[in-house]
């Protein structure tokens, strides 16, 4: 009986590894036949991107500009273009900040740009002057389609540019009741502050927080005006806020010592 039994079980044995046999033919069968229609997809016109949508509120760009510099670049049909490069190609283009691209079945590309918006020429070395844009990244565009706009000047060590932003904005409603704006803003290595006017007059602001150098600002708008009136209102040309006491002004054709902050005006002669 057990000589009987031994072919039984041999047969059985066969049987499992023929299944395991061509369940592995049958899965390598599927990959290949996978594999084919990905490539066949892959290379079919059927499926080519024949519409490029953009959405966003385009100022410094048209339609026809962001698909004649960013089209170019794409590659691939429906089902194998890059979304990741898409998105590059399209924030390549000039004056565009950010890109998101996503399809649209059958045969479309739907696009989302947010272009940036200049808030300062950014002044650099060897790499040419630059923009700064309203969230304080420093960007690369044709400077030239500014210069009709009044934006001022930073320069400063690299990666500062969002500081002198936030900065900027902090002081420009502070010099309104003097009716002056800030033409440039300009932060040293050692992390001084200085200004030059649109009257051409230089503030030297000195180094510290946003909020001291805000408040050394603020002391100098509320006492300037009655300086000015004792000496019959002279044109500023420069101040030196980096006093602890006060500040010092020089007029034109006239140097004033330091002067503490609240000073009274001197009396008026008849």
């Amino acid at each position: 009986m057990a000589a009987l039994a031994m072919p039984a079980l041999g047969n059985g044995g066969d049987v499992r590894l023929m299944n395991a046999v061509a369940l592995v033919i049958a899965a390598g069968t599927v990959v290949a036949l996978l594999g084919a229609a990905a490539v066949w997809l892959a290379r079919t016109p059927w499926f080519e991107i024949r519409s490029i949508e953009l959405e966003g509120e385009l100022t410094r760009n048209s339609i026809n500009t962001i698909r004649a510099n960013a089209a170019p670049q794409l590659k691939g049909n429906f089902f194998s273009v890059d979304l990741q490069r898409s998105r590059e190609a399209f924030e390549s283009v000039p004056w565009v900040r950010h890109a998101v691209v996503r399809r649209v079945w059958p045969d479309r590309l739907l696009v989302r740009l947010d272009e940036h918006r200049a808030a300062a020429l950014w002044q650099g070395d060897e790499r040419g002057d630059r923009l700064v844009n309203q969230q304080g990244e420093v960007f690369e565009a044709n400077v030239g389609d500014v210069e009709d706009e009044a934006l001022p000047m930073f320069s400063g060590p690299e990666g500062s540019s969002g500081t002198m932003l936030r900065l900027y904005q902090r002081l420009t409603p502070v010099l309104e009741p003097l009716k002056l704006s800030i033409d440039s803003l300009h932060l040293s290595g050692r992390g001084s502050w200085r200004v030059v006017l649109d009257s051409g007059a230089t503030l030297e602001l000195g180094r510290g927080s946003d909020d001291e150098v805000t408040a050394r600002v603020s002391r100098f708008v509320a006492t300037l005006p009655q300086l000015a009136v004792r000496f019959r209102q002279q044109p500023l040309e420069k101040a030196d806020l980096r006093h602890t006491d006060g500040y010092a002004v020089k007029l034109r054709g006239v140097t004033t010592p330091t002067i503490p902050p609240g000073a009274p005006a001197a009396p008026k002669k008849n």
